[in-house]
């Protein structure tokens, strides 16, 4: 293979050209918006091949990985941003946000994410689709209790578990069972980073601006969110050690516990609220790619707790 063709596999290459294509060339992002949806679900299918029917089977199996994932989402992750934030964020449009994000449940690219770091990507689909049930009631009683307002969309919910959760294991089983699966696994990794390019090429684009806009009066927010991913999912990985959990199932708590699903919480803003109130969504999606890049490199040097 050339050194192109490696480079042009080569995650870590990807994923900052994805950053760096966003701050340089963001007008392409326009377009590139119509494609994030069927991106998204691709990376989702092709993670979903993975992952066995037979899980299913047993409902009372998966009672625990749901509320693992409504625990990390809410009980860990939403406190951390709310209470953090509420010290350090003093601009209401920004607390605005901040509070969005900490209702909206995790992002729904935990899943193949999981698989991508070697994690427990079973634990991983079953908690995000309990966290997306769990949202239909936290959502509000954070939302009335913090701003004052409902701006809970069910609908939505039950859309994006439909069109990123459930149609993606339909069409892996699809994929299956016409055995494309074997065809498609050589290509899986490289397909799925690819899909991830689409994704963060276009958030990181379409927020070019304001996240370059005032950058000093972003800091005390930039800090929020920089600490619930790094110095978060540090601790998270820590007690999860301590607690001597499966290594596979740290890494999918560790995601549980730091994503959100930044692209809801943006569109809520927008449109319930105001622009300003979507920054911190901008600024959160430009830690993403470094924050998903040093989860790799750990998962390479193999840099855990012991």
């Amino acid at each position: 293979m050339t050194r192109l063709g490696r480079l042009l596999q080569s995650r870590n290459f990807i994923f900052l050209l994805s950053l760096v294509l966003g701050l340089a060339a963001p007008a392409g992002s326009h377009w590139t918006r119509y494609l994030m949806l069927p991106a998204l679900g691709l990376a989702m299918t092709l993670s979903a091949m993975n992952i066995s029917m037979d899980l299913f089977r047993s409902p009372r199996s998966l009672f625990f990985p749901a509320l693992g994932g409504i625990l990390m989402s809410y009980v860990v992750l939403a406190n951390f941003l709310i209470g953090l934030g509420a010290v350090l964020v003093g601009d209401e449009a920004l607390w605005t946000g901040l509070v969005i994000i900490a209702a909206v449940p995790p992002a729904v690219a935990v899943i193949p994410f999981a698989d991508l770091l070697e994690g427990n990507h079973a634990y991983a689909l079953i908690a995000t689709m309990g966290a997306y049930i769990g949202a239909l009631i936290i959502m509000p009683l954070i939302s009335i209790g913090l701003l004052g307002t409902n701006f809970m969309d069910p609908w939505g919910l039950l859309s994006i578990l439909l069109e990123l959760i459930v149609l993606p294991l339909f069409l892996s089983r699809l994929l299956i069972r016409r055995s494309w699966h074997t065809r498609l696994a050589p290509l899986q990794g490289t397909m799925t980073d690819w899909s991830f390019f689409v994704v963060m090429y276009t958030i990181v684009g379409l927020n070019r601006d304001l996240l370059l806009a005032k950058p000093a009066s972003l800091l005390p927010i930039a800090l929020v969110l920089f600490s619930s991913m790094f110095l978060l999912g540090l601790l998270i990985e820590w007690i999860g050690s301590l607690l001597h959990i499966s290594h596979d199932n740290v890494v999918s708590l560790v995601l549980l516990g730091t994503l959100k699903n930044y692209g809801l919480a943006a569109g809520i803003a927008v449109t319930l609220f105001s622009v300003e109130a979507s920054v911190p969504m901008a600024v959160a999606t430009f830690f993403l790619i470094p924050y998903v890049l040093w989860l790799d490199f750990r998962k390479r040097h193999r840099w855990h707790f012991r």
